[in-house]
């Protein structure tokens, strides 16, 4: 007891160093949607203009309705909340890595090595995916992923290494363990929860010796959205480059091509050394992997079925990557490691501050910890901070549809700091359309309006209030002749149009 209790405190201290590894931001890349949808549940007047921008997918999962439950009942701010929450993801995610470690290594230093390099690399990118093993924000998937790690516990039990799998050992208790989990992982992001299953089938089930069987079962129930794609979707859809394999490159495919790799050199290796766990998960990551690209080549390499593109079959590599990274880790402290201290921190620091580096240099205009009450000084997000408090809920807004991607902005979202509707963008609302065609009309009739954003006058921005009711933009220094600005920065100006 005291042992385990000292493990927990040990894992806590490494929650916090991945923290200040990887840093904390708010409101930024896909928190730009669903930060919004928390705020409208909390407070429905806002956004009366482009909630169907962003509802459609916040409303999909019960996140938002989670974070604003906890918001109202502990009377915390919402940015306060989120953190916390962030915090807790990692912690649980570290936590189920632990789990599974000790039910594939005997050695606590090959578990623990397994853990820490998880905690060093979770800002990694998964091969050409744009998904990391856990985001430095609080996106749902992070807590699905903890409970889909939970899940696979019980497909390896008792912590006895150096037993082989044996699925007739598998009781009641262990499905209804599976099932519980992996329910949880639903309520956040059905996509994982998907994969997640998708990966207990693959430890559990004898596969087939051939996987075509496998792969209808996979595609069959997405055949409703085999429709012609509207040309608007088509759009859209298009934006999101990581979803067409065609269109990676080459060293993306290297981060598919050599974890699979690896992983046939990982089974070899536990089958010479007596580690039949690692031997079958080594084994199954790999027909997992292999499945996933087969489904990904498939659903989104034809032009007939680029409907099914946003479904992302290739994101079955972020739990892939996460396992893989977790035996790597625990295979490296267990031969080479080992109870060094000098080893230790000659392996993990550097790794460590090259990974920080990294976030420091994808942040550039923002703290690395953005904590919650402490006040940000990138110019963007005060701007938005000053148009949260300075004018109506019923404003709306204009800002570059690439206005996310401008040097300092970061990727923070304007819904999420400001709390007011503006006209649609091409960096992350497009992602909304790929999976509800139904507005992308809305959204490619605003950014075709906003197509020459640089070189506009204040006759467009006039334009822009006839047509769709704009009555404020933020634009960038040094402004455009003829705007009533109220509020300026170093890097924008927020200005009325009249």
């Amino acid at each position: 007891m005291k042992k385990q209790k000292h493990d927990y405190i040990l894992l806590a201290g490494l929650t916090v160093a991945a923290l200040f590894i990887h840093g904390y931001h708010l409101g930024v890349e896909d928190q730009a949607i669903y930060l919004p949808g928390i705020r409208k549940i909390l407070d429905p007047s806002l956004y009366p203009y482009d909630s169907e921008l962003f509802l459609p997918q916040t409303n999909a999962t019960m996140f938002g309705n989670f974070i604003a439950f906890t918001v109202r009942y502990t009377h915390l701010s919402c940015s306060a909340v989120i953190f916390i929450y962030y915090v807790l993801s990692l912690y649980l995610v570290l936590l189920g890595c632990l789990m599974l470690a000790r039910r594939l290594f005997h050695e606590r230093y090959a578990q623990w090595a397994g853990v820490c390099l998880v905690a060093s690399l979770l800002t990694i990118p998964v091969a050409g995916t744009a998904l990391y093993l856990v985001d430095e924000y609080l996106h749902p998937r992070a807590l699905a992923t903890f409970a889909v790690l939970f899940a696979l516990l019980a497909a390896f039990p008792g912590e006895t290494p150096e037993e082989p799998v044996d699925r007739s050992r598998l009781h009641l208790p262990h499905f209804l363990w599976m099932l519980f989990w992996l329910a949880f992982a639903t309520l956040f992001q059905i996509q994982m929860a998907f994969y997640g299953a998708l990966l207990l089938a693959i430890l559990l089930v004898k596969m087939p010796r051939r996987a075509e069987s496998l792969m209808a079962a996979a595609i069959l129930p997405l055949r409703s959205l085999w429709e012609p794609a509207s040309a608007a979707w088509r759009k859209a859809a298009r934006t999101r480059t990581e979803n067409y394999l065609l269109l990676w490159h080459w060293y993306e495919w290297l981060g598919v091509a050599g974890p699979l790799a690896i992983l046939e050199w990982f089974r070899r290796l536990a089958r010479r050394h007596n580690l039949p766990r690692v031997e079958y998960l080594s084994r199954r990551l790999t027909l997992f992997g292999l499945f996933g690209l087969a489904a990904g080549l498939i659903l989104t390499t034809p032009p007939a079925l680029e409907r099914l593109t946003p479904y992302q079959p290739m994101r079955t590599f972020q739990m892939l990557y996460l396992l893989f990274f977790l035996m790597a880790g625990a295979l490296i402290g267990k031969w080479i490691l080992r109870k060094s201290l000098w080893r230790w921190l000659a392996f993990f620091v550097p790794l460590s501050l090259a990974m920080c580096y990294a976030q420091l240099q994808l942040y550039p205009a923002s703290p690395h910890i953005e904590w919650p009450g402490v006040q940000d000084p990138n110019p963007w997000v005060q701007a938005f901070l000053w148009i949260r408090h300075n004018t109506p809920k019923d404003a709306y807004f204009a800002l570059s549809p690439h206005f996310m991607e401008l040097p300092g902005e970061d990727y923070h979202g304007f819904r999420a700091f400001a709390e007011r509707s503006r006209m649609a963008d091409v960096v992350k609302d497009p992602g909304v359309v790929s999976l509800f065609p139904n507005i992308g009309n809305t959204w490619l009739k605003q950014v075709t309006a906003l197509k020459g954003w640089r070189h506009f006058t204040l006759h467009d921005f006039q334009r822009l209030k006839q047509q769709f009711g704009v009555d404020w933009v933020v634009i960038q220094q040094p402004g455009v002749p003829g705007l009533d600005c109220v509020y300026q920065n170093s890097r924008v100006r927020v200005c009325r149009i009249e």
